[in-house]
């Protein structure tokens, strides 16, 4: 298995605002995300069910609280 990469908080951000990344919080409850939503962020379940329409070489940042 390849190891996903890392980034900081700073590293991410200019990247999502600028729209090079997408932000996906990874709790699959949206009653997390609405408490832990960051900005700019979407959830899971918004990223699961438009999988097949976000391209390929878009960078995808995942984040947990």
């Amino acid at each position: 298995m390849t190891e996903v990469p890392r980034i900081t908080p700073q590293e991410a951000r200019p990247r999502i605002l600028s729209g090079e990344a997408l932000l996906v919080c990874a709790y699959e409850d949206d009653a997390k995300f609405r408490l832990l939503r960051l900005q700019g962020a979407i959830p899971y379940s918004t990223f699961a069910a438009s999988l097949s329409g976000i391209a390929k070489a878009r960078e995808l940042v995942f984040y947990c609280a």
